[in-house]
């Protein structure tokens, strides 16, 4: 929902880096894989109890995952890189709550709710991505390695829940509660989404988001 908005104000910012980033030749998949490790140590500080120290990687991670991106705009994105970018910010979302689950029993039952969540919304996005893809139809034209269905939690929904929780952990469990809602009505909106767009009732078309 946010997405749009935060790219508008960190785009330039992280072009301009690219552009540096760019002349020294690192690969974008290399910025993946860096940014994931920094991803897998904010998860291992929350499970050490290092909150401040897992929300300071965690901006990290999410600086890293925007500057991948704007780095392979420069030099030429893949699918290759496009795939590790996917698979690198969806195990990291996950891990996080996993490790939450571990330093915080009593949100244990709401981290387990908070990855339903996640996979049935992934697994509709996915879907409805990979069948959009297949049909190649015009009207879906998106500039990023897939064609991306909005909802009421997105990336920049995701940042911010995450810096609430990594910053109030005492309130972990209502916070994932409440992101667990958030997270489930995008569910419902991305099933409602294929389910209205493949059987052709209304024209289909999605803004990028």
């Amino acid at each position: 929902m946010l997405d749009p908005v935060a790219r508008r104000l960190t785009g330039p910012v992280l072009d301009g880096a690219a552009r540096r980033v760019a002349t020294t030749g690192m690969h974008p998949t290399a910025i993946t894989a860096v940014g994931w490790l920094v991803g897998v140590g904010s998860c291992v500080a929350i499970v050490n109890g290092a909150w401040t120290v897992a929300l300071v990687l965690w901006l990290l991670n999410r600086i890293l995952d925007g500057l991948d991106g704007a780095v392979a705009r420069q030099v030429g994105p893949t699918d290759l890189g496009g795939f590790l970018d996917i698979v690198a910010d969806f195990s990291i979302y996950a891990g996080i709550v996993l490790a939450v689950a571990i330093e915080v029993p009593a949100a244990r039952l709401a981290c387990i709710a908070l990855l339903v969540a996640y996979y049935v919304s992934g697994t509709a996005f996915l879907a409805l991505s990979s069948i959009l893809e297949r049909r190649r139809s015009e009207d879906y034209i998106d500039p990023r390695s897939l064609r991306f269905v909005g909802g009421v939690a997105e990336g920049t929904e995701t940042v911010i829940a995450y810096v609430v929780l990594m910053a109030l952990p005492q309130h972990a469990e209502v916070i994932v509660w409440i992101f667990f809602v958030a997270v489930f009505i995008t569910a419902l909106q991305r099933i409602r989404e294929g389910v209205v767009t493949l059987s052709g009732s209304v024209p289909a078309y999605y803004p990028n988001t």
